[in-house]
């Protein structure tokens, strides 16, 4: 394949993540290896004061703010940057990681957005 078709075909791939997961304009998706820094025990807080917790190994947690409980499960590092989870329940999930500025933002496929108000034990 020519470097014009290569860079072609990367661009259009771009565009359909763009519009697949609702892309705002600054948003930058993670990469494979900054959201495999989240496997080294990281958390992400969120506004509504859940917490997501992965661990080295693939498992996955997820506690609703305000006592609501906790959903286990595992989770993978896809090469196009999405996060899937596939909890105990039998529910799974792909979701997106973001930076827009400072901020990191998961987005779902429905197109929701969800900043992380704290980030423990990532690495920039």
């Amino acid at each position: 394949m020519s470097l014009a078709l290569s860079v072609a075909a990367a661009l259009s791939g771009g565009a359909a993540l763009a519009e697949e997961w609702k892309l705002h304009n600054g948003d930058r998706v993670l990469t494979p290896s900054e959201l495999s820094a989240l496997a080294d025990g990281g958390s992400l807080t969120f506004h509504d004061d859940g917490v997501s917790r992965f661990s080295a190994g693939g498992a996955y947690s997820y506690t609703y703010g305000n006592g609501g409980g906790t959903a286990f499960g595992n989770f993978e590092v896809m090469e196009d940057g999405r996060v899937c989870i596939r909890f105990s329940n039998g529910f799974d999930r792909c979701d997106l990681y973001v930076r827009n500025g400072l901020r990191l933002i998961l987005l779902t496929q429905k197109g929701e957005r969800f900043p992380v108000k704290v980030e423990m034990g990532l690495r920039p």
